[in-house]
């Protein structure tokens, strides 16, 4: 896991004004096109190409898949629940030294699902993805390090934020159901980021305090989903 030093607390020439908005319009018509338009049959090939043969990892790969249909149209709450149930049962927790053989490695989804095993932020990493391709906005959305209290240890979740000064609800690996975050005294947050940027913990929301291209494996996450075949953005 990255390390980061402890915060205290709990997130809780001009163009025409018409042409601006046509021209808004289209692009985010552009960004949410390319973010639900993952061809998983592509994705399979590409996935064995660089990974090797896929059985059984093939079956979890495809579920995946047909779950991001099936959700697609239902509302924001059953997405964050199928989402998160979908990876706290298809992965089992294994340490990075385990799984990769390396003290600190971000997997991407393909690649989680492909050893069926997963380190926190790996669990994190494939949810934020996943409910972005539903259509859930990036600002919503944040993967977030914390301490783990109970164990001692760091660890990674997502929140989500129905609007900025919300409570957050944390979807997490350590227990199946998802809880607001001020139900969650187990964990003390650190920092957390989206493809806006980075944030430290405080009220309303807490404050964006850098770029997240600064964070070089968010980026390598990134460019390898890109590789696989993944229209992710900026994340």
């Amino acid at each position: 896991m990255p390390r980061s030093p402890r915060s205290p607390g709990w997130p809780t020439p001009r163009l025409r004004f018409g042409g601006w908005l046509l021209l808004s319009g289209f692009l985010l018509s552009m960004l949410g096109s390319a973010w639900a338009d993952w061809d998983f049959a592509q994705i399979l090939l590409a996935a064995e190409h660089h990974y090797g043969t896929l059985d059984p990892a093939r079956g979890r790969i495809e579920a995946w898949g047909r779950m991001l249909h099936d959700e697609r149209n239902a509302p924001v709450q059953e997405q964050l629940d199928a989402v998160n149930r979908f990876f706290n049962q298809q992965l089992s927790f294994q340490d990075d030294t385990r799984i990769w053989h390396q003290t600190d490695y971000w997997a991407t989804p393909v690649e989680s699902l492909s050893k069926g095993a997963a380190d926190c932020e790996d669990y994190a990493l494939a949810k934020y993805f996943s409910l972005r391709h539903l259509g859930i906005p990036s600002e919503k959305l944040r993967i977030t390090y914390v301490k783990a209290l109970t164990q001692n240890q760091a660890h990674m979740v997502l929140t989500f934020y129905s609007s900025p000064s919300a409570d957050p609800l944390v979807l997490d690996n350590l227990i199946g159901d998802i809880r607001p975050a001020s139900q969650r005294k187990d964990l003390l947050p650190v920092y957390a980021f989206n493809a806006e940027g980075l944030y430290l913990p405080g009220s309303n929301g807490g404050k964006r305090s850098s770029d997240s291209k600064k964070l070089s494996r968010w980026q390598d996450v990134l460019q390898k989903m890109q590789t696989e075949g993944f229209a992710v953005g900026d994340g």
